[in-house]
């Protein structure tokens, strides 16, 4: 039986019920692949000639870049600073990257995001309309921790954890880790003490094309900055630089959704974690302090049209998986109190696409649960680092589509969250606070049987 604020809850969400999640959650593009490689499957609806130009994305998404010169100029001018040398090393499987297991742990499959604070200056002005945030003066916008021969490393990632208990209304307990970010052997001088960081591990790369293609109008509809409909949600769209464009637009991508586009998004990945231009993104991250054109690199740009439009496709095709235990009731159950606790106040379920350059991503149903808008996450998740519309406190609403895949496409225990401290979504859900502290209290509240159907629920997408 739902807990006794159940009733009235669903009375007041009505309007956001759905008949029946489908169980497929990316539309025609949907794919039953499940286990390790459920990730890294193309869109079901793609044609024959089409899954070519994603398999050639696919190879540029996985294979090594190396040091100029080389005898692969197609793959060269890595670096000199660098976080890892191929996009697959981060998305492991397509799927979410992991802090540092250990003291000394490589970090490649989580980043950390550097800026100072603005001044008022016409060149931090500047900064902050094209970036979003004031680069380092001498790290730059990313802690890159690899270098080729002959190069120094900027630094090396140490994340320590505290513990902490969170106590449920029923009495049981469950423990928590509050992550420290250090960054050691500072490869340039001491960065100072107006350093900002976040750290960042990297996201799924599931459903992102289907994301793209949601109309702006859409996402738009679900802002209410001013919490005209007082449920303590105040989500609003970040307005971004979009480098093709020239002028600021919605962002949609990363912890911030601070990219307008994927091409956007690839270029200054490139860019940010393996030291590669592009036309889009003609600069790396290096600063004058560091003088990396002491270093040969791969020609200008060194990531051609071809290589970024082909990486591009790749990111923008790889399929959700679909949906599994549809008809459990603990996942009927759990569907229901999701509901019920306004977690869907935040993670919209449903969006049908609008027209996009790819015919597949277009006119599809689909089910990621977000709304791609910011909120205020409260005090425990700020990272205190503005980035464009985005203050320290609001982040970007992850999806939620192929989370009951995680630890199958991980090999290990996933984890969540933007830095990855929670170790399952339950943890997750209990570090929510500002515009979520009131649907966390709620899960306070449950009892534990209706914690394991939210779970359940939340295992099936």
């Amino acid at each position: 039986m739902l807990f006794r604020l159940t009733a009235l809850l669903l009375g007041t969400l009505c309007s956001l019920s759905i008949q029946a999640n489908p169980a497929k959650p990316g539309g025609d593009t949907s794919t039953t692949k499940t286990g390790a490689n459920a990730f890294s499957m193309p869109a079901s609806n793609l044609s024959f000639d089409k899954r070519l130009d994603f398999s050639v994305g696919n190879s540029f998404f996985r294979n090594p870049w190396v040091a100029a010169p080389a005898t692969t100029d197609a793959r060269d001018g890595l670096g000199p600073l660098f976080n890892t040398n191929a996009c697959q090393s981060c998305h492991v499987k397509d799927g979410r990257g992991h802090p540092p297991a250990f003291d000394g742990d490589n970090a490649v499959s989580m980043l950390v995001r550097l800026s100072v604070p603005a001044n008022e200056s016409q060149q931090h002005r500047a900064y902050l309309q094209t970036l979003g945030v004031v680069p380092h003066p001498v790290y730059g916008g990313q802690l890159q921790d690899m270098a080729i021969p002959g190069a120094v490393p900027e630094g090396k990632v140490a994340i320590r954890y505290t513990p902490e208990t969170v106590r449920f209304n029923d009495g049981s307990t469950l423990a928590l880790r509050r992550p420290h970010l250090t960054i050691k052997n500072p490869g340039y001088g001491e960065p100072g003490n107006d350093l900002l960081t976040s750290a960042r591990i990297a996201p799924p790369m599931i459903g992102l094309g289907l994301l793209e293609a949601i109309p702006e109008a859409s996402l738009l509809a679900r802002e209410d900055i001013n919490d005209a409909n007082n449920d303590g949600i105040r989500g609003h769209a970040n307005r971004v630089w979009d480098n093709a464009a020239n002028t600021t637009v919605v962002g949609r991508f990363g912890w911030k959704a601070g990219q307008p586009s994927l091409r956007q998004q690839n270029a200054h990945a490139f860019a940010g974690d393996m030291g590669l231009t592009s036309h889009l993104v003609p600069a790396d991250d290096c600063t004058a302090a560091q003088d990396c054109g002491q270093y040969p690199d791969g020609g200008k740009p060194e990531v051609s049209d071809d290589i970024l439009d082909a990486v591009t496709f790749y990111s923008q095709h790889l399929a959700v998986p679909a949906r599994r235990n549809l008809n459990d009731p603990q996942v009927q159950a759990g569907e229901q109190l999701f509901l019920a606790l306004g977690c869907a106040g935040c993670h919209t379920p449903s969006y049908t696409t609008g027209e996009h350059e790819s015919p597949a991503l277009s006119g599809q149903t689909i089910y990621p649960y977000t709304d791609l808008l910011l909120h205020d996450m409260g005090d425990d998740l700020a990272d205190n680092r503005p980035e464009f519309a985005a203050s320290g406190r609001e982040w970007r609403t992850p999806p939620l589509w192929g989370l009951g895949y995680a630890d199958e496409v991980a090999g290990e225990p996933a984890r969540y969250l933007h830095d990855g401290r929670a170790r399952t979504p339950l943890e997750a859900v209990l570090w929510h606070g500002g515009e979520a502290e009131a649907a966390r209290n709620r899960v306070l509240a449950a009892s534990a049987e209706e914690r394991e159907q939210l779970i359940a629920f939340l295992e099936s997408l």
